[in-house]
């Protein structure tokens, strides 16, 4: 699929996420798995080893840990603007359950599209991009410029 093809938007914030302080946007998470299954192995040993120390260091999130009978275990992950997202566990170890987890945690549930520019504002100004050249003499750029072809003159000559 060509670059046209795909979905795009402007870039965002998640509620300008990170003014102030950061809110972590997903808030509940839920484990199913199967008691003897063996393609649920990984998730019952994340579950014995370390999901009671991801619970203390994300108070802000809900964890829900379910044994019923199935096939393949999956990790559903809610976020605070309504997002349901789910993934698969089957045969997966217990360090692959974590890093998934961590993924989760660190997603704001938006779906990942293409960014159209890494810069947007919605009252755009007709005089262009500030950068920190934007009121500066040109004559600083081509001072500095002079000065180094006058060293590699000099050095030039000493050889």
């Amino acid at each position: 699929m060509t670059a046209r093809g795909t979905a795009s938007r402007f870039l965002q914030s998640v509620l300008h996420n990170g003014v102030g302080r950061y809110i972590c946007q997903l808030k509940r998470l839920s484990l199913v798995f199967s008691k003897n299954a063996p393609s649920s192995r990984g998730v019952r040993e994340f579950i014995e080893e370390g999901v009671v120390d991801f619970a203390k260091q994300n108070p802000g999130i809900v964890v829900y840990v379910t044994a019923k009978r199935c096939n393949v275990p999956k990790l559903v992950a809610e976020y605070l603007n309504g997002a349901v997202k789910e993934e698969a566990l089957n045969r997966k170890t217990a360090e692959d359950v974590g890093q998934l987890i961590q993924k989760m945690v660190n997603q704001s549930g938006l779906d990942i599209i293409r960014i159209r520019k890494p810069f947007h504002t919605d009252s755009p100004s007709i005089q262009g991009q500030w950068n920190p050249f934007t009121n500066k003499s040109s004559v600083l750029n081509v001072q500095a410029f002079k000065k180094e072809t006058e060293k590699q003159e000099a050095a030039t000559e000493a050889k």
